[in-house]
């Protein structure tokens, strides 16, 4: 769908520069989601992945994170081994909705309540960032992480739109259990995409 070059706005890797790739297809379909023109992968030029590791290259960037839509309805081998070959970290977001593909430096799990995640997102995850778009949500993350390798950090991150009321909320829930951490969209409040 899109490709660009800028600073990670959220998770564990938050403030560091990154070229992201913008996959389109998505067949979970968020209520909330900021990016529904990713949806329709129909809608979208296709690019060979010999063009997409050559403009990674070319930006100079050594951290690559593969996004969507759901990225993971795509095969992904063949573009992460072309990128992690020229030295490129791949980072890869992800709803864990569909099997994996690829071979990874870091995985971020966001799950959605919208479809069951597969059960082997829990073991390769290193983050779990989970959107607090309803109270409930909290709960519902503290059950999922149940289910991760001991590993993985922790991450709840207000739906920008809700923010004002969520927050608080999250950062109770943070404070009386130190093993979560928050995520903001940083990169909205600086003006970058």
């Amino acid at each position: 769908m899109e490709r660009f070059y800028t600073i990670q706005g959220e998770g564990v890797h938050s403030g560091c520069p990154a070229y992201f790739i913008r996959l389109a297809g998505c067949d979970v379909g968020c209520v909330w989601c900021d990016v529904k023109d990713s949806w329709n992968a129909e809608e979208h030029p296709l690019l060979s992945v010999e063009e997409l590791i050559n403009d990674v290259v070319h930006a100079g960037s050594n951290r690559v994170i593969i996004t969507g839509g759901e990225p993971l309805m795509h095969d992904l081998q063949e573009l992460t081994v072309g990128l992690r070959s020229n030295a490129i970290a791949v980072h890869l977001e992800t709803s864990g909705v569909h099997s994996l593909s690829g071979e990874w430096n870091w995985i971020t799990f966001s799950p959605k309540k919208f479809k069951r995640p597969t059960e082997e997102i829990f073991q390769k995850a290193h983050e779990m960032k989970v959107i607090v778009f309803h109270p409930s949500d909290i709960a519902w993350a503290e059950e999922l992480s149940k289910k991760l390798n001991s590993e993985c950090s922790l991450l709840l991150q207000p739906e920008w739109e809700r923010s004002e009321e969520m927050l608080p909320l999250i950062m109770n829930f943070i404070t009386s259990n130190p093993q979560w951490r928050l995520s903001l969209q940083t990169h909205k409040y600086i003006g970058v995409q």
